[in-house]
């Protein structure tokens, strides 16, 4: 059972990305599950292309600390070659209304002008990434679930048509994460790619940067802790960071506290325990770049070999080999 997950480097990797997938992916993730970095996908808005190669070589570092085998994991650009060759062969087989009606596009591309060609064929990428390497499920949210049935349209209608060479992919709901709201507005989630940084506490982030942030948190009237998400957002965002560090339930360790200040003590203090191995073993492979070369160049080898003959059947079926 091959399980895919990947994660756009649209920004910095912050709490949120930690605590609701990278931590799960390495303290449950199966022997076969493989894990990437979607460069690529963060190229269909403007982009600095000197901070998406920072970006990507920081999400591979955090990765790696955070405990998940460096033989799982790879960068998406670097087997851009078998992707854009597998790419060609699924457009080849997907029809323009299917990628048209793909809700992310017509969402993303509403009322903008200059809409790049990419907004709407990078679903039928994500197959190519999930077909190449023989994914039997891929855990997505919802947003994404209609990628996936792509996906699985694609590898059936090419299967029928040319000859059987693909998995038939699923889209699976992943187990529930810890859901980290931004610090400064409690409403909305945490986000890479956020302009507004003092209520995103990043991965990266020295101790005191922390502290700071966590200090200057939301929080709502009363002064009694209680966890109430729908009245009280802020302070229940505070207890749900808190109790996913500790893993605790957020309700019980509101009673354990008599002031907001309090909480914000205990968070602050949690996440830097939590995310100090990580960030600590992130900026030892930052600072040997020879080191996380090695580590980036095997992961491209071990993710071109696994679907090479997946690319080269399909290949030689549809007349292309």
């Amino acid at each position: 059972m091959i399980r895919l997950s990947g994660i756009t480097p649209s920004g910095h990797v912050h709490v949120g990305n930690h605590l609701g997938a990278i931590r799960r992916w390495a303290d449950e993730g199966g022997p076969d599950d493989l894990y990437f970095v979607s460069d690529l996908h963060a190229m269909t808005n403007s982009h600095n292309p000197a901070k998406l190669r920072s970006m990507a070589s920081e999400q591979l570092a955090v990765l790696i600390a955070a405990g998940i085998e460096p033989d799982r994991v790879f960068v998406q650009s670097d087997i851009a070659r078998e992707l854009g060759a597998l790419n060609w062969v699924l457009e080849c087989t997907c029809n323009y209304g299917e990628a048209a009606r793909m809700i992310q596009f017509k969402e993303k591309s509403k009322g903008r002008a200059g809409v790049r060609l990419s907004l709407l064929t990078y679903p039928v990428l994500m197959a190519a990434d999930i077909l190449l390497q023989g994914a039997d499920e891929v855990p997505v949210g919802e947003d994404q679930r209609q990628h996936v049935e792509l996906a699985r349209t694609l590898a059936k209608r090419f299967n029928s048509t040319y000859g059987d060479v693909f998995t038939m992919p699923k889209a699976v709901l992943p187990p529930a994460g810890a859901r980290v709201m931004d610090l400064a507005e409690p409403t909305r989630k945490m986000s890479k790619s956020t302009k507004e940084e003092a209520g995103v506490v990043f991965v990266l982030d020295e101790a005191d940067h922390v502290r700071r942030k966590v200090r200057r948190a939301k929080t709502d009237g009363g002064s009694k802790p209680v966890y109430a998400p729908e009245t009280r957002p802020g302070m229940a965002n505070l207890l749900d960071i808190l109790a996913a560090c500790v893993k605790e339930e957020p309700a019980a360790l509101a009673e354990r506290y008599d002031s907001y200040g309090q909480v914000k003590e205990a968070v602050a203090e949690a996440l830097i325990e939590e995310l100090r191995p990580v960030r600590e073993g992130a900026l030892a492979l930052l600072a040997d770049p020879g080191e996380l070369e090695r580590v980036r160049k095997a992961g491209a080898v071990r993710a071109a070999e696994r679907g090479e003959h997946r690319l080269q059947s399909a290949l030689r079926l549809i007349g292309a080999g």
